[in-house]
């Protein structure tokens, strides 16, 4: 026979309540900020969390349900135990696989994206730099132009 601990925790409500698979009251809390409290469950089905605030503000419910599973000492594994068990080893192994090669992938990605980035940063710096210096030497041009033009204008017209 398995028997399932269930730890809960919560922050910031005015009331909880845990009803059972049968529809019985497991853990009912009234007006306490935070609480862990932790039951048996004998019978299998769904249970059911009911959180309920009062308060006109919006608040944040830090929900955590935790489920650990054991049986009596005193039964002993047989092989239509261990078979299923088995199997999903055998499926969290291929999912893990696939897991690890996306994610080396991923990080192949990650790092070509940079070596790109670093490159289009490098040439938008060039780019900036060169506008620079053609814009300096507009400036000077411009500055060149206009005092020779006004040197003829100012030499004319002294004579």
């Amino acid at each position: 026979m398995w028997k399932t601990c269930i730890s809960l925790i919560c922050i910031k409500l005015d009331q909880r309540q845990v009803k059972g698979p049968n529809g019985e009251q497991i853990h009912d809390v009234r007006d306490k900020i935070s609480e862990k409290h932790e039951f048996l469950s004998y019978h299998q089905g769904v249970y059911r969390f009911c959180f309920t605030n009062k308060s006109p503000y919006h608040e944040t419910i830090d929900f955590d349900v935790h489920a650990g599973h054991f049986t009596y000492h005193d039964e002993h594994a047989k092989d239509e135990h261990f078979k299923p068990l088995l199997e999903h080893i055998g499926k969290l192994e291929e999912a893990l696989y696939n897991i690890q090669f996306e994610q080396h992938w991923l990080e192949a990605q990650t790092d070509r994206q940079a070596i790109v980035n670093e490159g289009m940063s490098r040439r938008a710096i060039h780019k900036a730099i060169y506008e620079s210096i053609a814009l300096i030497g507009a400036s000077v041009l411009q500055v060149y132009i206009l005092r020779r033009l006004f040197e003829r204008k100012l030499g004319a017209s002294r004579v």
